[in-house]
Order: structure tokens, then sequence, then C-alpha cells
């Protein structure tokens, strides 16, 4: 039984009401097929998962479906979820106040039912975890609309008297193209490995001519065993405390930088005055203690100091960030906001047991750390880059929640000083890399030589 239900009737309270619905077309008298709550969830799950926390994971998810604004029935949660990915690629955390902001910023939020309709679509979520499923709703939902859409055209076409018979099928084949096409969850089929081969011959012939080389670590047999530092993978670094492990990736990330990879350096630990201190003394051969007490800085390293601006600092590709907190969300945001500025090709994060995360009261510490090395894998996959993550080591030489950090990795890269607790040592001023981890090829030991007075690891020899 057919009954004809004017659109307004079915538009957010308080917004987007009057106009056509999505769907809505001359002659389609029946209310179009859509389900209202799982919009309402799909909006919350998006909200509720939107910040750094246990539960952000389901974001991604959600938008892995394919859900586009145009997909929804009701127009106010289209308006909503441009707001909500206008935020994402921002780089801000979604939640109800940056959503709601950035719907002020619209002038729209009254027209969806104000800031009480954003935490309506919170509460009527049971929970985040189901947020792909209800967008596949939708999804599926608003599939139907599209085909009584197309068959309405066909209709209306048909009706006219207008054109012929070619015409006629030609809309016939262009409509039902268009329906197959729109299948929710039909994608693509993925290549065939002969329409690979081509372009794996040509990246191999590009490998073996050294013209596909990553980013250098700044070390000639580490970057011949990896082939340098490629984008979208980790690199971990893990020592105990005072071995040097900040001190290496601030070497490796001067060394990409000098190379014109563009460097984000994230530190916890230090301030932007002693990075840019280790930067000098490494490159400028000035002693690092000469430029942390006062009046010991000679005149010839006042001299070099002078010299490292025009010739190194002022060219440099090589951002430094200390977060006023130490969350994900903060380092996440200003490498983002790094590869809209000028690109990003290498983050360096110092340390990943320092980096904060929402955190429940059933999380454990393992958990946390675990979505922290997640959430920069993902980044190092979203924005193209490589990440180099410190991590300390426990006092019987253990990485701290080590094995999602090692999941998470290709390359793990242990720093060891023989030095350290033996100071009559033989091998005094060597340091092994003991690489634990290489999915680029085999593992092994490579020692380099500590020259810490100048912050400088360097090749032995």
């Amino acid at each position: 039984m057919s009954t004809s239900i004017p659109a307004q009737q079915h538009d957010a309270p308080g917004g987007d009401s009057g106009g056509r619905d999505s769907g809505q077309l001359a002659g389609f008298t029946r209310v179009p097929p859509q389900d209202l709550d799982a919009e309402q969830s799909v909006i919350g799950s998006l909200i509720l998962s939107g910040s750094p926390g246990p539960s952000h994971r389901f974001f991604a998810e959600i938008l892995e479906t394919g859900i586009t604004a145009g997909e929804y029935y009701r127009p106010a949660h289209q308006t909503i979820h441009r707001a909500i990915c206008a935020v994402h690629a921002a780089g801000e955390p979604v939640d109800p106040v940056t959503v709601a902001d950035r719907l002020t910023e619209r002038g729209e939020l009254a027209r969806v039912g104000g800031r009480s309709y954003l935490h309506t679509c919170v509460q009527a979520v049971p929970t985040p975890a189901n947020g792909p499923h209800y967008a596949e709703i939708v999804r599926a939902k608003a599939y139907r609309r599209s085909v009584i859409e197309s068959a309405l055209r066909i209709l209306e076409f048909a009706y006219s008297e207008e054109g012929d018979e070619d015409e006629v099928r030609d809309l016939v084949e262009q409509q039902l193209t268009e329906i197959i096409a729109g299948t929710p969850g039909l994608h693509e089929a993925p290549p065939a490995v002969g329409d690979l081969y081509l372009d794996f011959v040509a990246d191999l012939e590009d490998i073996q001519n050294g013209r596909k080389a990553g980013l250098p670590y700044g070390f000639a047999d580490l970057d011949a065993l990896t082939s340098g530092m490629q984008p979208g993978n980790v690199t971990v670094v893990a020592a105990r405390s005072g071995v040097g492990k900040s001190t290496l990736a601030l070497n490796a990330a001067v060394a990409a930088a000098k190379a014109g990879g563009r460097v984000m350096f994230s530190s916890l630990e230090m301030s932007a005055t002693e990075l840019m201190q280790k930067i000098a003394a490494a490159e400028g051969d000035i002693p690092l203690h000469h430029m942390t007490h006062q009046g010991v800085l000679t005149p010839e390293g006042w001299e070099k100091v002078w010299r490292l601006g025009p010739e190194l600092f002022q060219t440099l590709p090589l951002r430094v960030y200390r977060p006023d907190g130490a969350s994900l969300g903060d380092i996440t945001s200003a490498a983002r906001a790094c590869a809209r500025a000028d690109g990003l090709d290498l983050l360096v994060v110092d340390y990943l047991q320092l980096v904060e995360v929402e955190q429940s009261r059933t999380t454990t510490r393992e958990q946390a750390v675990a979505s922290v090395s997640r959430g920069l894998k993902n980044l190092s996959t979203q924005l193209g880059c490589h990440v180099i993550a410190l991590s300390q080591l426990n006092d019987d030489g253990l990485m701290r929640e080590s094995r999602a950090i090692k999941n998470d990795a290709s390359l793990v890269i242990k720093v060891e000083r023989p030095d350290v607790d033996n100071k009559e040592s033989p091998r005094a001023g060597e340091v092994d890399l003991i690489i634990e981890k290489n999915r680029f090829g085999p593992t092994c030991t490579l020692t380099v030589a500590a020259r810490l007075h100048y912050s400088r690891f360097e090749d032995m020899g």
C-alpha cells in the first residue's frame, strides 16, 4: 500500500526542513528506503571515535566503508558528516565541540538542530565498534534509492516518447551501468599480477640502478642494509636511558634533511634550544658543553655558530616540534600541518612511552603504548612518510611494551654502548646497532663510533 508523505516530515528536529530529500523525484509517491536510526548511529560513532584513544580505529574503519555525505537520507546528517570530515582533514580531533564549532563557522549549526542534536546522535550509539556496520546499512539504503532514481529516469524517458530506440537503449544501459558500479561493497577487482609486471620491472630497475633509495640514516652500512628510509614504514630505535638514542635519531633526521627530505622532529624530552645546540655541535664540530655553560664558547666556536646559520639552518627542511602536551593527537595534528604546508617525508618521535593517549580504567599500559604505535604506523601510511619512533628499554635490556611496537615496525634497532657499564671496556667509544627486525633484509649487528661530546654518531674509521 502506498501513501504520499511530504519530505519535510523526515527532516531532523529543528533543521533542514523542506526541499527534496536524497532520492526524492517527481512521481515518487512512497517513502524512499532509509534508516534514520542507523544514520544517527554513524554520525554518533564518528564523533565518539574521532579523537585519539582506544576506539579511534573505528573512525577509520567507518570511513573505509566508502560512506559519503550524499548517502544519508536526512540533509542534516549530510551536513554534519561533511563537517566531521572537514575537522578530520584539518588534523583536529573530532568531538561534539569541534564539530559544532565547524558547523557554526559555516552558519549551519542551527539548521542541523544545534549542539543538542549532535549529543542526540552520540547517545543513539550502542557502541562505536559497530559503526562500520551502521555505515553499511546507510549505504545499502542509499543504493536502493539510487536504483529507484535510475528506474524513474528510464520510465520518464520512455513515457516522454522522446528519441529513437537507440537513444532509449543507451539510456537504459547507462543507468544500469551506474547502478551496478554504485553497489555498496562492490569494488573494482584488484589488478592481476600480469598487469603489475611492467611496473614491477620498472621499480626493480630503479632499485638496481640506485634510483629508488630511501632517505639516508646517515650511516653507510645501515643505509646499504635497508636501502634507506622508505615512506609508509616505521623504524624503532630502542635503548636504555643515557645511551644516546635521541642523538642517533637527531643525526638521522639531519642527514635525511640534508638529502632533501622534509623532516619533523617531535621531542617530548628536549626543548627546541637543546635540539638546536645538539645540531650545531654535530654539524659544526663544536663541543656541546661549550654551548651549555656560561663563557666557555670560544671566538672560533662563535664563528662556526654564525656560519651555520646561512650554510645549514636557514636552508635545512627540518622542523622542530615541542608540544605543550604529550598526546598523540598533538603530534598527529602537527605532522598533518607540516604535510599540508611543505610535505612531510620523515617524522621522528622521541619517545613512545612519553606519548599520551586517552585511557579508560580497564586500559593497560601495554594497550596504551600499542595505540600510540598503531597510530604512528597509520600516520606513516596516510601521509606517505617514514617514522622513526624511539623506545625506552628496561634495565634488563627488554623493550617496554615491546610486542605491539615490534609488530608495527619494519626495522627495529637496539642501541648498545659497551662502555656505559664498563668504563675500562676495550671497545670504549664504539656503539652497536643491533638490527633485531628487518623486513628489507637480514638482521645483524653494525658498529658505529660515538663522539657524544660533539653530539654525534658516525661511521667507524
